[in-house]
């Protein structure tokens, strides 16, 4: 996995509510023997014309919001299917961070995973921090500190958020549940000699430890 503990860059908005996985990665370009290359399709449906040709008119696709970093949207931004390609592809497009005021459930815990941290905060605050992005035409920065837990607006407003303890620490270390668990070695092993000391008939040969 790859952690992320901040960072500060260029944010683009996208106050749409309803961003399904299906407009983030449409479904043609999950065909394919590897995730190489899923960033092509981010927002393909936007993002190109008819002719194939990048849409002028679609944000990510004007500077400086083609070198976006974070990604501002509306409510229930990832809903619909469960496809872990979409967080593949905002990653494979450069995004390590959404904010929005609330998501899929599951494309919310994927994004832990492939390195993408998804921020919940009010919509007002959302409407805030796009509001100043767009007075400065998108060069103000903004700040997402997992490790603080704190988005920092252009004009240096503070939000705070909470994200689930577990996958914070996964995408804090860079390590998935297996890493995780792995790391804490010497704690099972404490425990597995105290537990076989009050349980010696769960530990006997032939049964799996």
């Amino acid at each position: 996995m790859e952690k992320l503990t901040k960072i500060s860059a260029i944010a683009a908005p996208m106050l749409r509510i309803n961003i399904d996985t299906d407009q983030i990665i449409p479904a043609r370009f999950l065909v394919r023997v590897t995730n190489d290359g899923l960033g092509e399709g981010l927002f393909a449906g936007q993002r190109y014309g008819r002719d194939g040709k990048p849409n002028p008119d679609f944000i990510l696709n004007r500077a400086p919001y083609d070198r976006a970093e974070i990604l501002l949207a509306d409510r229930n931004f990832g809903c619909g299917s469960s496809r872990e390609a979409a967080p593949m592809a905002l990653r494979q497009r450069g995004f390590r961070a959404v904010i929005a005021p609330s998501f899929g459930g599951i494309f919310f815990n994927n994004c832990f995973r492939n390195g993408v941290v998804p921020v919940e905060l009010p919509i007002e605050a959302v409407r805030q921090i796009a509001a100043e992005v767009e007075a400065t035409q998108g060069q103000g920065k903004v700040g997402v500190d997992l490790e603080g837990e704190a988005v920092t607006t252009p004009s240096g407003a503070v939000f705070k958020f909470r994200s689930p303890p577990l996958l914070r620490e996964m995408l804090l270390a860079g390590a998935d549940e297996v890493d995780l668990t792995l790391r804490r070695g010497e704690q099972i092993g404490d425990f597995r000699g105290k537990d076989s000391a009050k349980r010696p008939w769960a530990y006997r040969p032939g049964l799996a430890n």
